[in-house]
């Protein structure tokens, strides 16, 4: 058994693994061909998070679609190049939105270069993707298309908060369903669309590949808060120290506004204050880790993969189906 894959993903299949292990090579070298520029400033800009490395977690998926069709099929692996070109592209945008010092253990490319470089950086690796895109055909870019539109769509509802009225846990999720979830269900889309796999498979991958986007998401928002050393590289407690408002925030809102206990409003105090303070920052963060809010946020990570899990019915018995639950499996264990 050999681990391949974000979160120490097992393959039981030999001739999967070599398959799996065969095409994230092939990604990673189109990865580094497809961030070349003949101005040697830009392709170090473009390839400095490519090389500081990650879970390559959609191109990952997307080979394991590609289990139900073709694995070989000539689109596959530079349709994963895709999803990862787009995904390197929106970290350069939200470090530069979040202000963020480091990115995968380095540091970000606008604490190296500043903002402007970062933004031009990640139009670049858009604009790589998009003529990699030009070659699989019209459908693909249309895929890619509506996907990118519910990407930036989310983000901008992220931005805004939510309308008067909106619960803003519903809010959030929906949030993170264009953020995250849209780009994780294109790279199963694309593998099995790319294999020639039946387009009844193609749906139920996609749906999969949703509700896995939005779990994955969910299980970083419970790590940040619960987890000693962050498996994206960044410090526990960022998001609390930036203000952003994540599941069990929100989660403990919702409580203190239901109940009203004043220890619920306490806390609530607490993270709306300065918390570039570390001390205070340290309380917070602390606090998070023992109230039930964290375990209701656990919950919500656990509910998301287990429908992701649920979606894989119709799929028949192998060891890419077996891959895929076991990476819902995955998730779970990430969020404790």
């Amino acid at each position: 058994m050999t681990v391949v894959g974000p979160f120490g993903l097992s393959v039981r299949d030999q001739a999967l693994e070599a398959d799996v292990q065969a095409g994230l090579a092939a990604v990673e070298e189109g990865l580094l061909e497809a961030t070349k520029s003949e101005v040697p400033f830009i392709t170090e800009a473009a390839q400095h998070l490519v090389r500081a490395g990650g879970k390559r977690f959609r191109p990952l998926l997307v080979m394991l679609a590609a289990q139900f069709g073709d694995p070989y099929a000539p689109g596959v692996v530079p349709s994963a190049v895709v999803v990862e070109l787009t995904h390197l592209a929106t970290l350069y945008h939200d470090d530069v939105m979040d202000e963020a010092e480091v990115r995968r253990g380095v540091p970000s490319a606008n604490a190296r270069w500043g903002n402007s470089v970062a933004v031009l950086t990640g139009d670049f690796l858009f604009a790589r993707a998009s003529h990699i895109l030009a070659d699989l055909g019209p459908e693909a870019v249309r895929v890619q298309a509506e996907a990118f539109e519910r990407l930036v769509t989310g983000q901008i509802l992220e931005t805004a908060g939510p309308s008067d009225g909106r619960d803003p846990v519903e809010h959030y999720l929906d949030v993170l369903a264009g953020k995250t979830g849209s780009l994780v269900a294109v790279s199963c889309r694309f593998g099995a669309m790319m294999s020639g796999a039946d387009e009844s498979l193609v749906n139920v991958l996609t749906q999969y590949g949703e509700r896995l986007g939005v779990a994955f998401q969910l299980a970083d928002d419970v790590l940040d808060i619960a987890s000693d050393s962050h498996e994206s590289g960044k410090t526990p407690g960022t998001d609390l120290r930036e203000g952003i408002a994540t599941l069990p925030v929100l989660r403990l809102r919702e409580r203190a506004a239901r109940l009203g206990l004043a220890e619920d409003i306490a806390l609530c105090e607490l993270l709306d204050s300065d918390l570039t303070d570390d001390a205070r920052h340290a309380q917070a963060l602390a606090a998070l880790r023992a109230h039930p809010a964290l375990e209701q946020a656990r919950r919500d990570t656990v509910r998301y993969a287990e429908e992701a899990r649920s979606a894989l019915a119709p799929l028949r018995e192998c060891d890419a189906k077996a891959a895929l639950i076991e990476l819902c499996d995955a998730v779970v264990h990430r969020a404790g």
